[in-house]
């Protein structure tokens, strides 16, 4: 049978390649000059899956193939020799239709830190009016905060009053009340604020991408599965991907851009010939440009899950697994769009110090008045919940690597956790930090029974090896591609590929080092604002 033919589409000024968090604003920016055609290639599907929108399901997005990569990382040393499960957004909206609605954009001292690695403009002064541009923030505007973007940051919904006592047992130990994590220091215990819009989630797709869908300039194409960027010397003109079963390739007279992620960004250049030479050769990818960073640097937060078994209260549990709460919970979100449906995965959320010796916060809590093996498992018959503690500025670093010249292929995810002996401490005292937390007064009425680790942990190396059973991904990989001016950095803090003409990379890959928090608004940040460094390039060149 004759192959079928390459299929040419363009030349667009810009192939942005994923339609996620960083991609869906990178469309709507640049299709917003009227003299210039953007093609966004998304490899998942469209965003019309019903669980999407619902904001409780999450539980049914994460590991469901639709929606997600379903991958998994290496066997983690640190973990045990644990594999885990590495949720990675399969859909239009990307990460931000399956994550956790959190609104969070870390500390000032992470920003400026960057800026400290010598990253011009990338300061928290730098940053601040990026995460104004776009926030649409219903308590109102101030100098923290802006209103009428596309961004919607909304209160929760809900509260519970397990979750209630907690806030009060964290002042008692010295974690102060706050109602807003995002003034530039997140100390403090207090409700998320969530990306949700009346009670329904709030993605990416939905803020961004949908009111630019009918501008003439702006092309998306789903389940397109990019393989390579095209190079002609040391130029990017185009990529060549998979739609509809054809093989395309699509040519840019601009930029490609690429926005596929922490995972599939870095993978993308290593099967472009752009990354270790020794890792390309090892497939027979012939190196096109030698750049030695590319997929080193990888690092997340790894949540360490405590669950307490109580008394004395209702918790989602109970409302989950009774016929009738389930009814209730339906009628509630139906015809108010209240209750448990609309509840982000964590609704408490605590900034913390490990040891008093910390300048600024480094643990990060998410609690929720529920408890469960593992997303996806079904919810435990007795009431409980989870306090899930990360640190929040790991020093272990993995790599991302190709493990086939095959694009289809998931690549080797090694975030090596755990691997630094200082991530070893601050998960000792994390969990001590957690136990004192649920020893406190406000929790006595509900005598609260640790189930993980469990009580008989007490010394310092049972608590590593606990932290390895318990411990798992927040779903916040970053750094793969990062920004800097070294001999590892993989783009300028232009977010330009160094070495290579007419090639950025535009999503969490670039951090050089992972913020204080979710990562998820810091991903759109940086979206906006390389929107207008793109702009101003394209003006600057004519």
């Amino acid at each position: 049978m004759a192959q079928k033919a390459e299929r040419k589409i363009g030349p667009f000024d810009y192939v942005i390649v994923g339609a996620g968090s960083a991609g869906c604003v990178l469309a709507n920016r640049l299709s917003a000059d009227a003299d210039t055609s953007v093609l966004l290639l998304e490899a998942g599907g469209k965003d019309n899956y019903i669980w999407i929108h619902i904001p409780v399901g999450y539980l049914y997005t994460i590991n469901n193939p639709r929606t997600d990569w379903c991958f998994k990382t290496e066997a983690q040393d640190g973990l045990n020799g644990r594999a885990i499960d590495y949720p990675r957004g399969k859909t239009l909206g990307g990460c931000s239709s399956i994550n956790a609605m959190v609104y969070m954009r870390g500390q000032a001292r992470d920003y400026d830190g960057w800026r400290q690695m010598g990253n011009t403009g990338w300061g928290w002064d730098d940053v601040l009016p990026y995460f104004k541009c776009s926030e649409d923030y219903a308590p109102g505007a101030d100098g923290f905060h802006g209103t009428g973007g596309e961004w919607r940051v909304e209160n929760a919904k809900l509260s519970w009053e397990i979750l209630d006592a907690f806030r009060d047992a964290a002042a008692e130990v010295g974690i102060p009340n706050t109602d807003d994590f995002n003034r530039g220091n997140n100390e403090g215990c207090g409700y998320f604020k969530v990306n949700q819009k009346g009670g329904v989630r709030w993605s990416t797709a939905k803020a961004f991408l949908r009111p630019a869908m009918d501008r003439p300039n702006l092309t998306v194409l789903t389940k397109a599965q990019t393989s390579r960027v095209v190079l002609e010397g040391k130029k990017a003109v185009g990529v060549k991907f998979q739609h509809d079963g054809v093989a395309t390739r699509a040519d840019a007279k601009g930029e490609v851009i690429l926005a596929a992620g922490a995972v599939a960004s870095p993978q993308l250049l290593q099967l472009s010939g752009i990354g270790p030479g020794d890792l390309l050769r090892s497939f027979d990818i012939p190196v096109l440009h030698e750049l030695a960073g590319v997929g080193e640097n990888l690092h997340d937060h790894l949540q360490l899950r405590l669950i307490y078994k109580v008394s004395n209260t209702v918790t989602l549990n109970q409302q989950a697994n009774s016929l009738i709460g389930k009814i209730g919970m339906a009628i509630n979100y139906a015809l108010f769009r209240k209750g448990p449906l609309t509840m982000a995965p964590s609704q408490l959320g605590a900034f913390a110090r490990s040891d008093p010796s910390r300048e600024t916060p480094n643990l990060q809590y998410h609690i929720q008045p529920l408890s469960l093996d593992k997303f996806g498992e079904p919810l435990h018959r007795f009431p409980a919940f989870t306090a899930s503690v990360c640190n929040l500025r790991p020093e272990s670093r993995g790599t991302l690597r190709i493990k086939s010249p095959d694009p289809r292929a998931a690549p080797a995810i090694d975030p090596n956790y755990l691997a630094h002996a200082s991530d070893r401490q601050v998960a000792v005292d994390a969990i001590k930090l957690t136990r004192r937390i649920c020893d406190a007064t406000p929790l006595d009425l509900f005598v609260p029974e640790e189930i993980l680790p469990g009580p008989e942990i007490q010394s310092d190396e049972d608590m590593v090896r606990a932290a390895g059973e318990i411990g798992t991904t927040v779903f916040h990989p970053v750094g793969t591609c990062r920004m800097g001016q070294d001999d590892l950095a993989v783009v300028d803090d232009r977010l330009r590929v160094r070495g290579i003409e007419g090639l950025r990379v535009i999503d969490a890959s670039v951090m050089p080092s992972i913020t204080s928090g979710n990562t998820n608004s810091p991903t759109i940040m940086i979206a906006e604002k390389a929107s207008d460094m793109v702009r101003q390039d394209r003006r600057g060149h004519g």
